[in-house]
C-alpha cells in the first residue's frame, strides 16, 4: 500500500522542558527509526489562539527545533520542516473545507473544551472553528498512516479519517472507474490477475480479513503499475473508490507521567518546569526547592510519598530498588527530604547533560538550523505537491 509515514507536529512555544520530552520527544527519537517521520513546526496553528500577539513565530519556532535536535531527533532519519513553508496545506485545507459538514466541526470535543479554557480570549473565528480540518489536511497532504497523539486526539484523528473516507468517496469513483480498474488488473499478468480477482472476490462476499490482506500484500509488489492504477486498485479491491486521501490510524502515546516541580501539570505558564537547556545549577536549585509532603514539618517526621510531589519524579528517575528506599525512608523519617531529592537531582543531570552538548552546536551556528528546515520544506513540499496534483485532478481542477 502506500508508505507507512508517521507526521506529528507541535505549536512554536520556544525552549521546551522535561514534560514535552518524556510526553512527546522520546517517542518521536523512537519512531524515526521505525518508519518514516515528518515533524514540523505548527505556526498556523499557534495563529489559530494567538492571532492577536503572534509574537517573533520565526525564532520561538527555531528554538524550538533546537530542543528536537537536542533530543536526539535526527535530520537525517525524519524530515523537519515548518508548516508554513509548505502552501500546499492551505490549499489542502482549502478545498477540503468545501466538502466537509458544518456539524463535523462543531461536534470535535476540543473546540468547545478548549473555548472555556481560553475563556480570556476571543476564539470565534473562523480559523479556530476550522483548526480540525487544518489538522487534517497536515496528515491528508502526506499520506501520513500513523499519527503519534494522547487519549485527548483521538477524535481529531477519527474526524480525519471520516474526512478522507468521504473525499474518497465523492472524488474516487470517476468516470469509467470500473472499466480503468479492470483494466489495470490484468496490467498485473494473468496469473496474479486471476489471484487478484480470487481475493477480491472472497473478500467482498464473505469479509475474508486475511484474503484482502493477501490482495493488498499482491499490490504492494506492483512497481511496474502508475501510482494512480494501485490507488484505483486498492479502493476497488475493497469495493470502493480511488483510494486519494490515506485514512491515518492512531499511534497511541501513553501520557507522561512526569508532573511539574508542584505536583501540577509540567508548564511554563505553571512556573513549575525544568527546561531542556536550563543549566546544572538551576536545575539543582529547582528541584532542592520543590515542596514535599506537608506533614513533614520536621525532619523527624514521618512523611507519605503519596502525597508529596518528588514522589512523581521518583517513578520516573529511580528503579524499584531506589523507590523501596524512599518510601521505606520517607515513612520512617529514616531519610530527610533532601536526602530524597538528591538522586532525583543526579538523573535529570544525567538526562540533560548529553541534551545541552547536542544543543550547543546549533546556538553556537545558528544556520545550521535553518539549513536543516530549508531541506526538510524541500522534501515536504515534493511529497505535498504529490499529493495535490492527484487531489486537484479528482476534483477536476487540473486545467493545465
Amino acid at each position: 500500500m502506500f508508505e507507512t509515514r508517521v507526521l506529528s507536529g507541535m505549536r512554536p512555544t520556544g525552549a521546551l522542558h522535561l514534560g514535552h520530552y518524556h510526553g512527546v520527544l522520546k517517542n518521536w527519537v523512537r519512531l524515526q527509526s521505525e518508519y518514516p517521520c515528518l515533524f514540523f513546526v505548527a505556526d498556523w496553528h499557534a495563529l489559530t489562539t494567538d492571532y492577536e500577539k503572534p509574537g517573533a513565530l520565526q525564532e520561538v519556532g527555531a528554538d524550538m527545533v533546537v530542543d528536537w535536535l537536542a533530543s536526539g531527533v535526527d535530520p537525517n532519519q525524519a524530515t523537519l520542516f515548518v508548516q508554513s513553508l509548505v502552501p500546499e496545506h492551505a490549499e489542502l485545507n482549502l478545498l477540503l473545507s468545501m466538502i466537509v459538514p458544518l456539524g463535523w466541526l462543531e461536534r470535535v470535543p476540543t473546540y468547545k473544551d478548549q473555548q472555556e479554557k481560553l475563556a480570556d480570549k476571543d476564539l470565534s473565528t473562523y480559523g479556530f472553528l476550522g483548526y480540525p480540518l487544518l489538522q487534517a489536511a497536515d496528515i491528508l497532504i502526506y499520506r501520513s498512516r500513523y499519527v503519534p497523539v494522547g487519549e485527548d486526539q483521538v477524535p481529531h484523528i477519527e474526524f480525519t479519517r471520516e474526512l478522507a473516507r468521504r473525499f474518497n468517496h465523492l472524488y474516487g469513483r470517476e468516470p469509467g472507474y470500473q472499466d480503468k480498474a479492470k483494466a489495470a488488473v490484468k496490467k498485473m499478468g494473468s496469473k496474479k490477475a486471476r489471484l487478484f480477482n480470487e481475493l477480491r472476490t472472497r473478500f467482498l462476499e464473505s469479509g475474508d480479513a486475511e484474503a484482502l490482506k493477501r490482495a493488498q500484500a499482491l499490490l504492494d509488489e506492483q512497481q511496474n503499475l502508475p501510482r494512480g492504477e494501485r490507488e484505483r486498485l486498492y479502493g476497488w479491491l475493497e469495493g470502493t473508490g480511488r483510494k486519494i486521501l490515506v485514512e491515518p490510524d492512531v499511534l497511541l502515546t501513553e501520557a507522561s507521567k512526569l508532573t511539574g516541580l508542584d505536583g501540577q501539570k509540567m508548564s511554563k505558564s505553571y512556573n513549575n518546569a525544568i527546561a531542556l537547556r536550563d543549566e546544572p545549577e538551576a536545575v539543582s536549585r529547582k528541584i532542592r526547592t520543590m515542596p514535599t509532603d506537608p506533614a513533614r514539618v520536621r525532619r523527624s517526621d514521618p512523611g507519605n510519598p503519596d502525597k508529596c510531589p518528588v514522589w512523581p519524579l521518583h517513578l520516573v528517575y529511580s528503579d524499584a530498588e531506589r523507590r523501596q528506599w524512599v518510601r521505606q525512608g520517607c515513612t520512617t523519617a529514616g531519610i530527610g527530604c533532601l536526602e530524597c531529592k538528591q538522586p532525583v537531582i543526579e538523573s535529570v543531570l544525567g538526562e540533560l547533560a548529553p541534551m545541552r552538548e547536542r544543543a550547543q552546536a546549533y546556538l553556537d551556528d545558528p544556520t545550521l538550523v535553518k539549513n536543516i528546515l530549508a531541506d526538510g520544506c524541500d522534501k515536504a513540499r515534493k511529497l505535498a505537491e504529490e499529493t495535490m496534483r492527484e487531489v486537484r485532478e479528482a476534483m477536476g481542477l487540473s486545467y493545465l
